[in-house]
């Protein structure tokens, strides 16, 4: 009695040879479509997000100043009017 059928064995052989190389083209089209899209945003000249948080840093850093040196406007412009008016005062 035969346990093993030689069609059934050439079957199987063929079809793990057409899952390696269904595989193989699946692993090739998901590199070729990645390169194209880094290709297609290298074009587009778009920032990295390194740059992107680096810039956010620095304009809330210049926001702070800004807020800080109106604080201080606003408090040197306070002290001007009020010492105006006691100077004006007979």
């Amino acid at each position: 009695m035969q346990t093993r059928n030689p069609v059934l064995d050439d079957l199987s052989r063929m079809m793990q040879g057409a899952t390696g190389m269904a595989q193989a083209a699946n692993d090739e089209a998901k590199a070729l479509f990645r390169s194209m899209a880094e290709r297609v945003i290298a074009d587009m000249d778009l920032a990295k997000r390194e740059e992107v948080e680096a810039l956010k840093a620095v304009a809330r850093s210049a926001v702070e100043k800004a807020e800080a040196l109106e604080k201080r406007v606003t408090d040197l412009e306070a002290r001007l009017s009020g010492g105006e008016s006691r100077g004006n005062k007979p």
